[in-house]
């Protein structure tokens, strides 16, 4: 297992992809995976949006506006995991509708992501800082999943504290 940061990102991403796929299938446990699903979603992008994006920044290893970019994506991808939270019937249309939702802003976002900011992190940190940002991803995106960072009242309170970045 690596702590490289690019890799957990990654390797989150391909979860994120996962779940997806798993919360359309309609035999599936769809309110366990959209559970999960919120909790990775809310703990990745706090600890990216704490521990990874200001220290690539402060280092000069990508954009500022990549990372104001990433974050406005966050809370985009925070209002629709809203919405597709709030819908109840798990069979019907409306939830159908709020996935798709949900599954189109986070695929915008991690191409975005993969094809800018962690490619920049790649050229523009050593190895060593990439496992540092790695361990402090890790345990930052630990302390949220452990603190049931994917319950509703907390993405609400969340997209109503970013609300500015995408109104």
């Amino acid at each position: 297992m690596t702590n490289d940061v690019v890799e957990l990102i990654l390797a989150d991403h391909r979860k994120f992809e996962e779940l997806a796929r798993g919360l359309r299938d309609i035999d599936a446990d769809r309110s366990a995976l959209r559970a999960e699903m919120a909790a990775l979603l809310i703990a990745h992008a706090e600890a990216e949006e704490h521990e990874v994006y200001p220290k690539l920044a402060s280092r000069n290893a990508t954009e500022d506006d990549e990372v104001e970019h990433g974050e406005e994506e966050h809370a985009e991808i925070n209002k629709a995991l809203l919405e597709f939270m709030e819908i109840e019937d798990l069979k019907g249309e409306d939830y159908d509708e709020a996935l798709e939702g949900l599954v189109e802003v986070l695929n915008h976002h991690l191409n975005e992501e993969e094809q800018s900011v962690l490619n920049d992190a790649r050229r523009n940190l050593d190895a060593n800082t990439r496992e540092r940002l790695g361990v402090a991803f890790t345990t930052a995106r630990k302390v949220q999943l452990d603190t049931n960072c994917g319950r509703i009242e907390n993405v609400r309170l969340i997209v109503e504290k970013t609300r500015d970045r995408i109104d």
